[in-house]
């Protein structure tokens, strides 16, 4: 703006002494044509900074732009204008619209479609390579891919177009006299219509004159020999500001609307005439959904209106997840509570084929499950002598039920295989997120020594605690690694038992391992005996994991002309029969931990030995090996005897929650402070940075607060201020462990001193606002599972009513 700069340099010549004078002679003054500084505006109009197509010095044109002083002093006296505001705003209005200048803008600078394609934007706008592809389909793919990369047009050129987005229109905006006419007394506005938002990438787009392969975001090569590619013909329309114009056809690097997609429930699709493409390869944007409620009809017979409505939604709305869950629950998931909010009304009004009621559950909110170090746990042999009672889970409704239970202790577990014809030894211990790192990375990440260390003490990884280095249980542990999930978790092997020395045969009459047995001998001297029968290979086993992940006295290069025909037979089994099941169970236990089935974070289990009951084979048996397994072990057995071994291993050891935080963003005054900090302190808040903004009395702080205490945040912050701080901006942060432990209860007398006796009142509770317990509570009874706070009435016809009298 060349007239306000000269302005300013006029009037900056003034006296400084008088800054309120000046200003006040500045907001009065008149501008006229021949005030200094206006030669220079009137240059600046001749010349222009967009395209010269929008001046133009035609004499009947009416927007001829001032030549001279006198045409600027009569375009001044038309206008009315007098102040420098005035002015500036009443030529750029005339002279520079900002609707021609961006047009121009955009047309001068911007590459064209073919340029961008092929120069700027080669990661986004390129096909996914087929990971598991036909060979013989190579060479079309790559005709296919080098048209998308020029852009290319012409008849033989093969289309390909890719949706990414939907939108909801209703049906009076668009003009197309082809679609089916509405119902009798349907007003077309209420009528909604899901229109697909593409971009032809290469050839020519037409109407219902060619049907087109649909390939969604997932789809792979692999999927042509299983499933067909959904085909159907398309409706193009042309995007005319609000309204829809039907087309036949749309050609390369143009944007359009497609109708008739609604169908295949797709976020975004790459529509192609050849079934040899592949998807677009596109962004990842990194939106997290934050609120989850479960949707359901207050009716049910508008069960099926419902999911139809949440169809066109997810459709509609690129940031709305909707999943069904096995219980029959309809999840909405959105980016927060205004978002939820305006969801659930689009849903009713807009999306659903009539107005429904809905019943609308609290927010659901996302935890994990992991387990903490015991006390001395950085002692291996002091954990496994460790004769402590059990911990307090264990020992107390729901959690006592667990099946398997009583074969675990300090985290380790034997978990008997159904029938007890085999037996598998778990340990479950934690795994800090660094050394979780370096397991990925293949190598150690600066500041995982100390939990390398403390994991090498733990699994004792060397027979000399002293001379243990982090590299060397690193290489321990990436030697033993089965496998390492999404959620930081980590299965091993132990070398006892890929070596074979804690893998035993058991030949037994009735073909079971041995059960240890805590109830009182039969008194029957056959059964006696039946029932010791493996008590030695039980012992054997024991005593060669006292040795550790690795084995102290183990070599690398194992001898097996030291184990015996029934050990080699045990070891073959677990090799060929048992080891791909354990990995599905350890897997399936990740899922769901024992406390409120949420799924587990943050834990390593170790495979350390396995006892298999064998029998002989007969003697007319072609197969060269001697013994078979006693009873059969098929996979469905070891993944769900697998999958209770590590429930009740993470069942004895210390348990922790692992809650979502959420990074919040907001503007306060120094008035809106103490309340911010207050309402930050009771919902388990932490600021992280706090930043003064230039040129303002405004602090930018940045904090961290749990999700399930993120709920209503912003209007009680806009309550508590006074309006002193801005609406926070929630984004997911990171995973941490809520270091409460929700067993928790004062058994010293000092203790319960400061905490107050035990409250049996049925749970078993302290009555502590322990907010851990809390959440366990809470998700167990969502899921409708058993809670500990459950109270079972005795004699209910005891029960008395009080009233008042009046």
């Amino acid at each position: 703006m060349p007239i306000s700069n000269e302005l300013h340099k006029n009037h900056s010549n003034a006296n400084d002494s008088n800054n309120n004078s000046s200003n006040k002679k500045l907001e009065n003054a008149k501008v006229k044509a021949t005030t200094p500084g206006m030669e220079k505006a009137i240059s600046s109009l001749q010349t222009g900074s967009t395209s010269p197509s929008v001046i133009s010095n035609n004499i009947n044109n009416e927007r001829k732009t001032p030549s001279n002083a006198d045409e600027m002093q009569q375009l001044l006296s038309r206008t009315g204008a007098s102040s420098e505001l005035s002015i500036v705003s009443a030529v750029l209005r005339r002279y520079r619209p900002l609707s021609d200048a961006v047009l121009d803008a955009v047309c001068e600078m911007c590459p064209s479609p073919e340029e961008a394609s092929a120069k700027f934007r080669t990661r986004a706008l390129v096909l996914r390579d087929p990971s598991d592809g036909i060979k013989d389909n190579d060479l079309q793919f790559k005709q296919i891919q080098e048209s998308v990369r020029r852009c290319e047009l012409g008849e033989s050129v093969p289309t390909v177009a890719h949706v990414c987005k939907f939108t909801s229109t209703n049906r009076s905006s668009v003009t197309d006299p082809d679609l089916p006419p509405l119902p009798p007394g349907v007003d077309p506005s209420s009528a909604n219509m899901i229109m697909g938002i593409a971009r032809v990438l290469s050839g020519t787009l037409r109407t219902e004159d060619v049907e087109y392969h649909m390939f969604g975001p997932r789809y792979t090569k692999s999927n042509v020999l299983n499933t067909a590619v959904p085909k159907q013909t398309i409706r193009c329309y042309l995007l005319m500001g609000s309204s829809f114009v039907r087309v036949n056809s749309v050609p390369a690097g143009h944007i359009c609307a497609i109708y008739n997609l609604e169908g295949l429930q797709l976020k975004n699709v790459t529509i192609c005439d050849r079934i040899d493409c592949m998807p677009l390869r596109g962004f990842d944007f990194g939106l997290q959904p934050l609120v989850k409620v479960n949707v359901e009809p207050v009716l049910a017979s508008d069960t099926e209106t419902l999911e139809r409505g949440l169809l066109k939604l997810s459709l509609a709305d690129a940031s709305v997840e909707v999943t069904a869950t096995s219980k029959g629950e309809r999840i909405l998931a959105c980016l927060g509570e205004i978002h939820l909010e305006r969801s659930i009304l689009d849903l009713e009004t807009v999306y659903c084929d009539h107005e429904i009621k809905l019943r609308i559950s609290d927010p659901i909110t996302s935890f994990c499950e992991t387990t903490t170090w015991f006390e001395n746990e950085d002692d291996f042999d002091a954990v496994f002598n460790d004769k402590s009672p059990p911990l307090r889970q264990s020992t107390i409704p729901p959690y006592c039920y667990e099946e398997g239970l009583g074969c675990a202790s300090r985290g380790r577990c034997r978990a008997v295989l159904s029938g007890r014809g085999a037996a598998i030894g778990i340990r479950a211990i934690p795994l800090p997120r660094l050394v979780y790192e370096s397991l990925q990375n293949k190598m150690v990440v600066d500041g995982s020594e100390d939990d390398l260390l403390m994991i090498g003490n733990a699994l004792k990884c060397s027979a000399d605690n002293s001379s243990l280095t982090a590299q060397t249980v690193f290489d321990a542990l990436l030697k033993s690694l089965c496998t390492v999930d999404a959620n930081g978790n980590a299965l091993f092997e132990s070398n006892l038992l890929t070596t074979g020395y804690s893998a035993k045969a058991v030949q037994s009459s009735n073909g079971e391992i041995y059960i240890p047995q805590k109830q009182e001998r039969p008194k029957d001297a056959k059964e006696e005996a039946t029932i010791f029968e493996g008590l030695d290979e039980y012992k054997a086993v024991q005593k060669n994991i006292r040795k550790g992940l690795v084995g102290s006295t183990i070599e690398d290069s194992t001898n097996f002309a030291d184990f015996s025909a029934t050990d080699m037979t045990a070891l073959d089994i677990w090799k060929q029969d048992m080891r791909g099941s354990a990995l599905a169970g350890f897997q399936l236990a990740m899922r769901a931990g024992p406390l409120c089935e949420e799924p587990v974070r943050g834990v390593a289990v170790i495979l350390e030995s396995v006892e298999i009951a064998v029998t002989k084979r007969p003697s007319e048996s072609d197969n060269s090996k001697q013994c078979r397994a006693a009873k059969d072990i098929t996979g469905g057995i070891v993944v769900a005897a697998l999958r209770s071994g590590i429930r009740c291993a993470l069942l004895t050891r210390p348990a922790r929650l692992v809650e979502g935080h959420l990074r919040l963003t907001l503007h306060s005054s120094l008035a809106g402070l103490g309340s911010l900090h207050a309402v930050l302190s009771k919902r388990r808040g932490r600021v992280v940075t706090d930043t003064m903004v230039d040129g303002t009395d405004l602090i930018r702080i940045t904090a961290t607060i749990p999700q399930a205490e993120s709920f209503g945040l912003a209007p009680e912050l806009l309550k508590k201020s006074s309006g002193e701080v801005t609406a926070p901006e929630l984004v997911f942060s990171h995973w941490e462990v809520l270091d409460e432990d929700p067993f928790w209860i004062p058994t010293t007398e000092e203790e319960r001193e400061d905490y107050g006796e035990i409250l049996m009142n049925g749970d078993l509770s302290t009555g502590l606002d322990n907010n851990a317990l809390k959440y366990i509570r809470m998700v167990r009874s969502r899921k409708g599972l058993m809670v500990d706070s459950s109270k079972i009435v005795i004699a209910a016809e005891k029960q008395r009513t009080l009233s008042r009298k009046k």
